[in-house]
């Protein structure tokens, strides 16, 4: 093991990821009372340009009438990319009028550390200038050729940066690839073309202390899809995925919990090499194979989501 470290900076129970236009009030209220882990209230893609005014106004209002963390939910706002107008209004208005109400804010089309700098800069004189005292941390989504280029780079930025995200969308147009639609495979190619690129990102995140998330699946109608997506986005480390229909939220929470038979499994490794080390050994064997110290931090892994996921009841 390296004697450089990067611990995890900020753990949250992630698996699902609830996207929310914050043009619709409608929705925002039945965000509040669903089964998602995590609501952004998205201010960019899903909002029109002469609807981002009132969706902003609409943010700020659910952010202080809701009662977010009674009901269990951790809540973000998607604020508009640097290359517009709207995005310093975005942290200023949310953060002055909202900042001890809101978890995290999204920042989108990340190219560069000093997209997030800026960012981290805005929030934190408005917390000290408004006397806040809610840190409020910064996701970033990888969406851009620009951004997996940096990806490493954009990891090891530290401030309020708390994980990445994989926008699958935006990053098959930067990219010019040819799909079927946002977050299918193309059928042509000959397995999953994103592999590399989801690959590539939770690297970064797992070196630098980061949560990993993969993005949309834009067909709702194709259950399917969606979970052959969560379990490869999962089998490659991600640790949840988003939902852009509430009927994605029961897919990605199930998929991205651990079974209880792999949470006793894991009881039963810690169990055992409890029992070797006592006996003066290094591994032990369970159900006829060798475990070792890598299989305990395994199996930590799993006990870990395991006691998140039961906390938050």
């Amino acid at each position: 093991m390296s004697h450089t470290l990067y611990p995890l900076r900020h753990p949250r129970l992630q698996r699902s990821t609830l996207a929310v236009p914050a043009s619709n009030v409608t929705m925002i209220e039945k965000a509040a009372d669903s089964a998602a882990d995590v609501v952004f209230l998205d201010l960019e893609d899903a909002v029109a340009p002469a609807d981002k005014p009132q969706a902003r106004k609409n943010a700020i209002a659910a952010l202080n009438g809701i009662d977010w963390r009674g009901k269990g939910k951790t809540v973000s706002v998607r604020i508009n990319g640097l290359d517009t107008h709207y995005m310093y209004r975005d942290v200023v208005d949310i953060m002055e009028q909202a900042g001890d109400r809101v978890d995290m804010l999204l920042v989108p089309k990340v190219g560069v550390p000093s997209d997030l700098y800026m960012v981290d800069a805005l929030i934190n004189q408005i917390e000290q200038g408004c006397g806040l005292t809610t840190r409020v941390g910064i996701e970033a989504l990888i969406e851009t050729a620009l951004g997996m280029a940096n990806v490493e780079a954009i990891a090891q930025f530290g401030g309020r940066l708390e994980a990445l995200h994989f926008g699958v969308a935006d990053y098959a147009a930067s990219m010019r690839a040819r799909t079927t639609n946002i977050g299918g495979l193309n059928p042509l190619y000959p397995g999953d073309q994103w592999h590399a690129s989801i690959t590539r990102m939770v690297i970064a995140c797992r070196a630098y202390g980061l949560r990993a998330l993969d993005g949309p699946f834009g067909d709702f109608s194709d259950p399917e899809g969606y979970m052959d997506g969560a379990r490869r986005a999962a089998a490659l480390g991600c640790e949840g995925k988003w939902a852009i229909h509430p009927s994605q939220i029961s897919m990605a929470n199930d998929v991205f919990s651990p079974p209880e038979a792999e949470v006793a499994k894991a009881r039963r490794i810690i169990a055992e090499l409890r029992l070797a080390e006592s006996m003066g050994k290094g591994a032990a064997s369970l159900d006829g194979r060798m475990i070792d110290a890598a299989s305990e931090k395994m199996a930590n892994n799993v006990l870990v989501l395991a006691e998140a996921i039961a906390a938050k009841g």
